[in-house]
């Protein structure tokens, strides 16, 4: 019998089968394409409802592990049926894709019940290349055959607060920006008629106190910069992270020297610094100190099929295709309460909100 499950869960488990069938994985580059390098795999291991399984990659089968179960499927088997789940994901325009025949017979012969792996740590699955004693390297799958969690998602713990400043509103006129109707460009609208009403907004502060000192150990100014490239977005439609990163060096907010922006690349190192860190699992909400989590790179499957392998060994080819492949996006603003004044301690505020994403193609 037939299931349905959404395009982001049919691609983690698309790019799991197509793994152990091939035994290797490209190496992407920073533009997002194929490279001539490629990392052989060993063992991949996973997370079920009922424990860990070891899928070891032999000559002509895969032998599978776990806590109460041993058995042994053809590579080959794998491969077919990888390729019936991309030949499903990519003929269907909805997002909720029934199983093809067979793939239901298959999982169960194999062991495999969560589409979407059961881990704490935010990897989907670990892989030991080369070797399957060799040491695990935990990754995330995007794809962009499908809806791709963001690098940075938030919610409200994400808002960046800009203090009305310049005209003071009484309340009949912060009511009229505030009753502004609900429109995809609502937050823009809002902020240029308090401009127009004699009102300016400057950076005040991160609202939540755990995603400040985060941002801070990118930079102690690095919240200001990121509230910039936010404000931009909203109000010149420009969500591209490279387009707005090369428009803040010329405004340059922090007012750096000529030398530091230019010869140092300044705004650049942060940005790539930070979309690192998101990528290695920095949050909003919970305290980062820099350290390494679990998670050590992402696999992308683009919109071919293929899947590209970012480790952060290759660190710089890692931050390129982050900086070159990630955008700014609009938030809800219901949901993530930004994007109107409200009044605090006397004094009015106006929240933008940051959430990043990588592009779709």
């Amino acid at each position: 019998m037939a299931f349905e499950a959404t395009k982001r869960e049919w691609c983690e488990l698309y790019t799991f089968l197509r793994l152990l069938a091939e035994g290797k994985v490209a190496l992407g580059t920073a533009q997002g394409k194929k490279d001539d390098v490629y990392w052989p795999i060993a063992m991949i291991q996973r997370e079920e409802h009922d424990g860990t399984r070891r899928y070891y990659i032999e000559n002509e089968s895969i032998r599978i592990v776990g806590e109460t179960m041993e058995q042994t499927i053809s590579r080959e088997d794998f491969g077919v049926v990888a390729g019936l789940i991309l030949q499903a994901v990519k003929s269907s325009s909805e997002n909720d894709v029934s199983s093809p025949d067979g793939v239901e017979e298959f999982l169960n012969e194999a062991g495999i019940y969560d589409l979407e792996a059961k881990t704490e740590d935010r990897t989907d699955f670990s892989v030991a290349f080369w070797h399957s004693e060799a040491p695990l390297r935990g990754f995330c799958v995007r794809s962009r055959l499908g809806t791709m969690n963001p690098l940075l998602d938030g919610g409200r713990a994400a808002n960046l607060k800009l203090e009305q400043s310049g005209a003071k509103f009484a309340t009949p006129a912060v009511s009229k920006i505030n009753a502004l109707p609900e429109s995809p460009n609502e937050v823009s609208e809002r902020m240029m008629l308090i401009e127009r009403l004699g009102g300016v907004l400057k950076y005040s502060d991160v609202a939540d106190r755990v995603f400040r000192c985060n941002l801070s150990m990118i930079d102690l100014h690095f919240p200001r910069m990121l509230t910039e490239m936010v404000r931009i977005m909203h109000l010149d439609g420009i969500s591209r992270i490279s387009e707005l990163t090369e428009i803040i060096k010329q405004m340059n907010p922090l007012k750096l020297k000529d030398e530091l922006i230019n010869k140092h690349s300044f705004y650049e190192f942060k940005m790539k610094e930070f979309l690192m860190a998101l990528a290695l699992g920095m949050r909003p909400a919970k305290i980062y100190t820099g350290e390494d989590s679990a998670v050590e790179g992402l696999l992308l499957v683009d919109g071919s099929g293929e899947v590209l392998c970012y480790h952060k060994s290759e660190k710089k080819v890692m931050e390129d295709f982050l900086f070159l492949n990630t955008r700014l996006e609009k938030g809800s603003v219901d949901k993530d309460k930004y994007g109107f004044l409200e009044r605090e301690n006397g004094v009015y505020y106006f929240k933008l909100n940051a959430k990043i994403a990588l592009v779709k193609r």
